[in-house]
């Protein structure tokens, strides 16, 4: 196995739901009741669970995970380590100032978000920072030493 190749995100919250009988049979009676905002729009508002995208990729010190979080403050997002595996958690509310009726179109999804990804096991947990700017969340999981790869001199008799 390669480096890195360990990180591979569980299955989000929106993959069990869409095989889940109850939300299906749930979300055909919502349907039925759903009242268009104009005769030419048949939209739903979405105020599910969503899945921020993330990049992931390693140098030779570390692995770095990238998750675009728009919209979102530093306070609004929790990054936790727990059994060797990294948790994203957070959650991006509906602004309130403007209330949903007068909404046209809603294509931004809002509600609570986890993302977990397991660690490889030489990722040096101790060591772990996390930065959080302009929507942008960086976790860099720094690498143990002796995985680190390093360069042995031949010697020549």
């Amino acid at each position: 196995m390669q480096p890195g190749t360990a990180l591979a995100p569980m299955k989000g919250l929106r993959n069990l739901m869409a095989t889940d009988p109850f939300f299906m049979l749930q979300n055909r009676l919502n349907r039925l009741f759903d009242v268009p905002l104009a005769p030419f729009v048949e939209e739903t508002l979405p105020l599910t669970t969503w899945t921020p995208a993330c990049d992931i990729y390693e140098t030779a010190r570390e692995i770095v995970v990238k998750a675009e979080l728009p919209g979102l403050k530093k306070e609004d997002v929790l990054v936790s380590i727990e059994n060797n595996v990294l948790m994203i958690h957070g959650e991006r509310k509906f602004a309130e100032e403007v209330k949903r009726e007068n909404f046209h179109r809603v294509e931004r999804n809002y509600g609570e978000f986890l993302r977990t990804f397991t660690l490889p096991t030489f990722v040096d947990t101790t060591k772990i920072i996390a930065e959080f700017k302009d929507g942008l969340l960086m976790v860099f999981l720094p690498k143990r030493e002796e995985a680190k790869p390093k360069q042995i001199e031949i010697k020549i008799k």
